[in-house]
């Protein structure tokens, strides 16, 4: 399954320990803050033309469901 750009965040952000006692620089939270932007705004594009190609006849709901959550 896919992952979306928040659940990639919220790995990166664990991968920095305890967080209750999380130390991270701002730039580096910045930088993750900037490259979960550009995946979702990626996963919105492909979402797109995922639609365009094959004509799905499912709503949104559905291809979230279907594209990002395990089964």
């Amino acid at each position: 399954m896919k992952q979306t750009a928040v659940e990639w965040l919220g790995k990166e952000l664990e991968s920095y320990g305890d967080s209750q006692f999380c130390k991270i620089e701002w730039e580096q939270l910045d930088s993750l803050i900037q490259q979960a932007k550009e995946m979702e705004k990626q996963q919105i594009r492909q979402a797109y033309l995922d639609g365009m190609e094959n004509d799905y006849e499912f709503t949104s709901e559905e291809y979230y469901n279907e594209t990002f959550k395990s089964k």
